[in-house]
Parts: C-alpha cells; structure tokens; sequence
C-alpha cells in the first residue's frame, strides 16, 4: 500500500536521537499519557535521554516523527524484530499533536517502509483498555489475533495484552481503502 503523496508530504521520519527527549519528555513524564506503556513515566529527562540513545543492543529502531517542515519531534515509531519476516511496532505522539491524524499517518509510513524491507508480518501488543490504539490498528487493516492473560506486569498493575497482526499481503489490499487522516 502506497500513501497518498498529499499525506505523505504533511509528515518525515528520521532517526530518533537523545535530543528529541527534549520535545517529548512532557508527554512521556505524563501519568495520563504513559499510562498504556509497559513503564511508569518518565520522571528526568536525562532518563529519557538515556532511553533514546542509540546504543540499544535489541533488534528495535526508532524514528522521531517531524511535521514536514519542522524539526521538532512530535513522537515516535519503532519496530522490533522478533524472528526473520515479523516485525513488532509501537508508537507514541505528543499530546500537543494528537487529534490531527499525524498517528495513522507515521504509522503507515512505518509500516509501508517494514514491508518493503521485506517483512511479511507486522503485529502491535496494546492494553484491552486502551481504545485510541485499537482503533488506529483497526484502521489501518490490523486484525485481532489473540488475548494474552496477565501478560504485562506494569506501573498500572498485572495486564492482558491484545496482539493485533497485519499481513504484507492485507496491507497491499489496502490501497484502496486508505484515505489518509
């Protein structure tokens, strides 16, 4: 699936640096904001700098999303690697840019960028509560696949985790129903 060139312009990805903590710390120190997150909030920025440098030796990269003609970060994606052709994502956007469809858009960047990679599957891990994800997955073509009970030991308590998945071949189907924010 392609985005629309007009979509495609409003938004830019690049690495996420340390640096970019300094726009998105407000929101990742906010209870309200991280209260979905596998972590309690961040409480020092220095924190999460750390949290951001690029010496993680995981399989996951991080892209800062950019407003097109800005430099400040507005959030993040990032995708993990968890075996050859499936990649796992996740997603965060400051409170100061939600209600834009700047979500859904970085979100299918990434994933129109992991399936030309070559990646054959791509599922996102979210709290049973936590409607806004649900619905941009399910937006974006992602299936229900799974509940796994008592899964996530958080800041919030013991949590179920919903795995939704989408297949290369689905995304590609989804050309045509896809119409931007």
């Amino acid at each position: 699936m392609t985005v629309p060139q007009a979509v495609r312009h409003r938004l830019a990805l690049r690495p996420r640096v340390p640096s970019d903590a300094d726009a998105l710390f407000s929101t990742m120190a906010d209870p309200d904001a991280m209260r979905w997150w596998s972590r309690a909030p961040f409480e020092h920025i220095e924190d999460l700098r750390a949290y951001f440098t690029d010496d993680d030796p995981s399989d996951w990269r991080s892209w800062a999303i950019l407003r097109a003609d800005e430099e400040v970060a507005i959030g993040f994606v990032a995708a993990g690697r968890r075996r050859d052709g499936v990649s796992e994502i996740g997603y965060l956007l400051a409170r100061r840019a939600q209600g834009h469809g700047y979500a859904r858009e970085a979100v299918a960047m990434l994933i129109e960028r992991l399936f030309a990679e070559g990646q054959r599957r791509v599922f996102a891990d979210t709290d049973p509560d936590n409607q806004p994800s649900i619905s941009l997955l399910t937006a974006l073509g992602f299936t229900l696949e799974g509940r796994l009970r008592a899964e996530w030991q958080t800041h919030i308590g013991v949590r179920d985790s919903l795995i939704y998945g989408l297949l290369a071949d689905e995304w590609s189907s989804q050309a045509a129903r896809w119409v931007g924010p």
